[in-house]
């Protein structure tokens, strides 16, 4: 089954109350537009954990798809290049109908030895708006692994309220950012974690 986007339902869950995975925060949302912020931790080394993060096949949510399928999702992870999706051609399709695709985020700046992947764009139904958003991904050496960091800025005219859209990106971003965690693996629960091994967030978004 098709999904309605990379962020399937978001345009129609605005005004619900929702719970933002463990480690996410909306940092600022206003009139102009908003900052989501995550921080996770995973065991895996920063090189893996590059590795990694640019294939989003492996890790991103079928969910959030135009095709409803993850496999199809790839970054081409150099400036110019970009995250993106294949669309394929559906069974019944006229002969010589080219296969589908959506730019997702175009790739800004790519630095796997400073660990820094940044993209722009907007993301599910911001694609549709006259906003811009800017990605940037860090991955930094910690003494469990490595600390990766997610922050997503977007402004510009929407037609929904930003202070509304903000918490439903900061829901299915963060559930991603969690994602991809898990898939490198996350260190073991140290003292003052949760319950599922995310480390706190002070008021300032740092990890403890």
């Amino acid at each position: 089954m098709r999904s309605n986007g990379i962020f399937a339902g978001l345009a129609l869950a605005c005004g619900v109350l929702v719970s933002a995975p463990a480690g996410a925060e909306v940092v600022d949302a206003t009139d102009a537009g908003f900052t989501i912020k995550f921080v996770g931790e995973t065991s895996a080394g920063k090189d893996d954990a590059w590795r990694m993060l640019i294939a989003p096949a492996k890790w991103w949510s079928s969910e959030h798809t135009y095709s409803g399928d993850a496999a199809n999702l790839y970054i081409d992870a150099q400036a110019t290049g970009c995250f993106c999706e294949k669309l394929p051609k559906p069974a019944d399709a006229p002969e010589g109908q080219r296969m589908g695709s959506v730019e997702h985020m175009h790739v800004i700046y790519a630095d796997p030895q400073r660990g820094v992947l940044r993209l722009s764009g907007g993301l599910g139904p911001l694609q549709g708006e006259a906003a811009s958003g800017t990605l940037t991904i860090t991955l930094k050496p910690s003494e469990r692994g490595t600390t990766i960091t997610w922050v997503y800025t977007v402004g510009g005219y929407m037609q929904a309220k930003p202070q509304d859209i903000a918490p439903m990106v900061d829901k299915v971003l963060g559930e991603q950012a969690d994602s991809l965690a898990t898939k490198l693996g996350k260190p073991a629960t140290p003292e003052g974690a949760d319950e599922d091994g995310a480390a706190q967030v002070d008021e300032k978004g740092k990890a403890e």
